[in-house]
């Protein structure tokens, strides 16, 4: 007869049988991953509500399905992700997120192999053993009755834990009432004078539903019998629910679902659209186009483009390269510009999410070339996936950052290697694209040490105080260095294509630029609508063939260098530097052509602005219209 697992009945756990001990010791160990960065001297976030939630989720889990037999299957891929993570917490500082999901799930095996090289063999011997350590641990839950809940306490906490899912929901979706408090004073305040204020908590609105029905019944609610009062809100965190083990994982997979749903709808915006491009010249020439979209870079931190300090040592010793003086960025966000470089998609569209049309990489695609699209950047996630939707146009894409934007992230240097294979690639035409991760925050840790140039600096600080302005000096001179880098990544990626002896080009342009406590402002970073944010760098460079065989569009090159221009000439250049030609094409757009015209450079500062009629405010050079703003902005990265 099975053993009942009751209040009665309960046993020590040193007269547990071993295999129940095994057991128990395995699901502890699983759940001690989310506390591993203590293991190797690092802080754990909210460790004590962590564990407590941990605990209570085991309990329900445990509630729900009574008994170990049923819900170890369910384990199996928490199991397998344990290597993942710990080695994602060692060598990034983090854990497995949205964005690693979509690399494991997209990436194909043989793309796999090549990465993992003979690493595989040792990730084959840890699958081997995970699996073995699930299947001697399923046989003691299926060996187990001592384990078995069946007593009425069970269907309690079942009915607590619905009970409180409810509320939660009520809350989550009609909204939570404020309740006045008194503020604390702040025994560190230098200010003897402030007493403390009456002030309201933060009201938690209701969040909209898609479904119309829904929404009206959630309005119905909000109205009668009203918001959740606050004492009855549940201290549930979201934040730390998806740090747990192994039940954050469970949201990590709903998040990937969700943004894979959404990169889909993306795609089939636009997966009937074509641009009938054709190529004019002959299609076995060997030819390499590359195209690298920069990250935070601006224009005014390049030597080449006259700033005291000698940040591009390597890209002024070219020769065949011009730097285009005068460019700018629609919008401040990644998410958002990068849609309007790559793709026709108008600035004055660049809030809005998707696209009816495809990027550069699918005329060249039509024109016969064999693309690539190479980042060093993200793949999945609220601000990655519609740059995603056009890299997945490619031939070939591959994510390569692990680290996603933190302190540990790959160095830029990780693209030169894909880089070269894919210049090997046999195809005679090739479109290769490289996303960087280029300059963006934190600054000095986009940089290895032997380019830490500009003292003193906030290498080798993990967490800098970036707020305090005695780190300005600081901040800046990493930000130098970073650029510093970026200009010897460039310069390797130029002496590849030298060594090539063929039709050669590269276009650069970063995505936006950065506001830095220029002067007296006390802005940093971006999102605050500067001339220091919109305004970029960007150059073409070719090579000696190239010039030879296309000279008249040298020509306008040079000749267009001072030119006005946004980031809505980049596709239109493109594909009038690849020769390629298709029924409705802008020629008035490229930069290369003759019939390049002047276009008003719309930017998002407080609704669409013309760029070029408007006032550089005060010290940090805030973009304002001189005449009433067309469009309210939304939010941005």
């Amino acid at each position: 007869m099975m053993t009942r697992f009751s209040l009665r009945s309960l046993r020590p756990l040193w007269s547990l049988r071993p295999g129940s001990c095994f057991l128990l010791g395995s699901y502890i160990l699983l759940s001690a991953v989310a506390f591993f960065s203590f293991a190797i001297g690092k802080p754990v976030e909210h460790a004590w509500q962590l564990f407590f939630t941990e605990a209570i989720a085991w309990v329900v889990f445990w509630a729900a399905f009574q008994s170990p037999r049923w819900f170890h299957y369910l384990l199996l891929p928490a199991m397998l992700a344990v290597p993942v993570e710990i080695y994602l917490r060692l060598y990034f500082g983090q854990g497995i997120s949205t964005h690693h999901l979509g690399i494991m799930f997209e990436t194909s095996p043989k793309e796999a192999m090549e990465f993992l090289g003979q690493k595989v063999w040792l990730l084959l011997i840890l699958i081997i053993a995970i699996c073995g350590w699930w299947g001697i641990s399923l046989k003691a839950a299926r060996s187990s009755p001592e384990l078995t809940w069946r007593h009425f306490s069970r269907w309690i906490v079942i009915a607590v834990a619905l009970l409180g899912t409810a509320i939660w929901q009520y809350g989550n979706c009609v909204g939570i009432a404020a309740t006045p408090v008194v503020a604390p004073s702040n025994p560190d305040s230098s200010d003897e004078d402030e007493a403390p204020v009456i002030t309201p908590t933060t009201e938690t609105k209701g969040r909209a539903l898609s479904n119309p029905d829904l929404e009206r019944l959630r309005q119905r609610l909000a109205k009668s019998p009203g918001k959740l009062p606050a004492w009855a809100a549940i201290p549930y965190s979201e934040e730390v629910m998806t740090q747990t083990w192994p039940f954050g994982l469970v949201s990590y997979a709903i998040d990937f679902w969700n943004e894979r749903t959404y990169f889909q709808e993306l795609s089939e915006e636009n997966r009937n659209f074509r641009f009938h491009a054709k190529l004019i010249g002959d299609p076995k020439a060997p030819q390499t186009v590359v195209v690298v979209i920069g990250e935070s870079s601006r224009f005014d931190r390049w030597s080449l483009n006259g700033y005291k300090r000698d940040t591009n040592p390597r890209l002024s010793s070219e020769s065949n390269l011009v730097s285009l003086n005068d460019m700018v960025t629609p919008v401040t966000a990644t998410r958002l510009s990068v849609p309007i470089i790559v793709s026709r998609k108008p600035a004055t569209m660049g809030l809005k999410a998707g696209f009816s049309e495809k990027s550069f990489l699918t005329a060249y695609k039509e024109a016969g070339f064999k693309t690539f699209w190479i980042s060093n950047q993200m793949s999945f996630g609220k601000f990655d996936t519609p740059v995603s939707a056009f890299a997945k146009e490619a031939d070939v894409t591959a994510f390569l950052n692990l680290g996603g934007f933190t302190n540990n992230s790959n160095f830029d240097d990780v693209l030169l290697t894909p880089m070269n294979q894919a210049m090997q690639d046999p195809s005679p035409k090739k479109l290769i694209v490289l996303h960087t991760l280029g300059n963006h925050w934190n600054y000095s840790h986009r940089y290895p040490k032997e380019f830490d140039h500009w003292q003193p600096s906030l290498f080798g600080i993990v967490d800098p105080e970036y707020t305090d302005l005695k780190n300005k000096d600081a901040l800046n001179n990493s930000y130098d260095n970073s650029v510093l880098y970026t200009d010897w990544i460039l310069g390797e990626l130029i002496e590849r294509l030298k060594a090539n002896n063929q039709l050669s080009t590269m276009m650069y342009v970063s995505d936006h630029g950065q506001t830095l406590y220029d002067g007296d402002c006390l802005l940093a970073f971006h999102g605050h609508n500067t001339q220091f944010e919109f305004h970029i760098p960007a150059f073409i460079w070719y090579s000696d063939a190239y010039g030879e065989q296309f000279p008249e569009k040298i020509e306008q090159l040079h000749k267009h260098q001072k030119s006005k221009l946004s980031t809505e000439n980049v596709f239109h250049t493109l594909l009038d530097m690849g020769n390629i030609q298709y029924p409705d094409e802008k020629l008035e757009w490229s930069i290369l052509n003759s019939q390049l015209q002047r276009h008003t450079r719309f930017v998002d500062s407080h609704g669409w602005v013309d760029y070029d009629h408007a006032d550089m405010n005060g010290s940090c050079r805030e973009v304002i219209a001189k005449k009433p703003v067309r469009k309210k902005k939304k939010g941005r990265k």
